[in-house]
Order: C-alpha cells, then structure tokens, then sequence
C-alpha cells in the first residue's frame, strides 16, 4: 500500500558526463534512492542512450540501488545484457511486449523488481490480468524519447485514477512517474499519488543550479505534495 515516503531515481542519461564521478557522490551523499538507466533502442522511441557496458561502470562506482527503464521493442532479447540485483527495478513497457505476462514472469525469475510502463496515450485497462504480477507501475508524463519532453496534463488524472485503483484491489505497488518532473510539477504528481519521482534535466540536473541545491529544492517540493493528499 502507498505510504508517505517517495523516492527519487535519478535519470543518468541527464548526468553531466564530465564530472559524472562527483555527481554520482553528491547523489549518494543526499540520499537519492536509484540511478535510473533509459535504454532507448531508436524504434519504439527516437534517441539512442547508454548500453549495458556504460551501465555495468555506473553501477560499479555506485552504492544506488538501478532503476531500468527499457524503452525498446521486445525488451526480452536484452534482460540477460544486464546485471541485476536485490531491489533492482526493471520496467518494461506494455506497448513493447508481444507477450508481457511471459516477459514479467522472466523478469522476477531474474530477481528484479517487475515494472510496467505505459505511455501517454495507453489507457490503465491495458494492465488488466498483469496488474497483479508487478511491483512498480511506471506513468510516462511525457511522449517518451528526448530529454525535456512537455507534460502531458492528462497524465496527473491517470496518476490519480491509478492510485485508486491499487487502494481499491488492495495491492502493494508503487507508482513511479517519469517525464518534466520539475519543481512547479512535483507537488501535483506526489499529490495524485506518485511513490517514485524520475528526476532529469527539468528537477535534477538542471543547468542553472548545483545538483546539492536542486536535490533540497526538489525534496521540499515533494514535502508539499505529500501535504496535499
């Protein structure tokens, strides 16, 4: 069931990559709770991001528990590239997957945390007969692919009628929200119910404020959310 701690997982692909060792610190030094990997395949979504060989580094420099989000077309030829460990998160998307429940099954044989990601426009029936199998539920707020993509508002909606939903089923799943995860957004999306807030180039990496002073900033918008609900 929900509770009144949200977690942030920040987004390595926002990293400032020529100082992503010191960056990697003040991330743990401020109890961030992830390091999030997009794995971007240029089909399902335009860009192309880390592969599994940058990933394995970051995970070696860090302590942070990895957040996966593979925005690729039939994730399952890639989940053996990857390591993962106790309390990992692996998201897949629901749009990705010829046959989800197979690959959610795969995934929690592996170890990981099981997540499923929709998009903007993919509707929560879609999670209908897996909803149970998984332990994180990923909302896209924006159209996945480049950084600093706009939000699309309808997505706070979902957020809120997802968060009924697993109250109402009496299910222990968080939701994770990534996409314009700001400061003037925060407090709306930890408010409709968000457990875990992707930080990127709009909340944490941003290019006008030292990472230590955004992550306070970010905190305290995520205090404000939570006084909302």
């Amino acid at each position: 069931m929900a509770d009144n701690k949200v977690e942030i997982s920040a987004s390595i692909m926002c990293i400032d990559w020529l100082h992503a060792a010191r960056q990697l610190e003040i991330l743990e030094k401020h109890g961030i709770d992830y390091l999030h990997f997009d794995v971007i395949d240029g089909r399902f979504a335009p860009d192309f991001t880390m592969g599994s060989s940058i990933i394995n580094k970051f995970r070696d420099r860090s302590k942070l528990r990895s957040d996966y989000h593979l925005m690729v077309e039939e994730p399952n030829q890639l989940f053996d590239c990857f390591q993962i460990s106790p309390g990992d998160i692996f998201t897949v998307h629901q749009e990705c997957c010829r046959n989800l429940h197979r690959d959610l099954v795969t995934l929690r044989r592996l170890g990981a945390r099981v997540g499923v990601a929709l998009c903007p426009g993919t509707p929560l029936e879609m999670l209908d007969y897996v909803i149970e199998d998984v332990d994180v539920i990923l909302i896209m707020t924006v159209n996945p692919g480049f950084m600093g993509g706009k939000l699309v508002p309808q997505t706070l909606r979902k957020i809120e009628k997802l968060r009924e939903l697993i109250s109402d089923m009496h299910l222990d799943i968080k939701i994770s929200v990534d996409g314009n995860v700001n400061f003037a957004n925060v407090r709306n999306m930890v408010a409709a119910g968000a457990d875990i807030l992707v930080g990127g180039s709009s909340g944490l990496f941003r290019s006008d404020m030292d990472l230590e002073d955004s992550i306070k900033r970010l905190k305290d918008c995520i205090d404000e959310g939570l006084q909302q609900r």
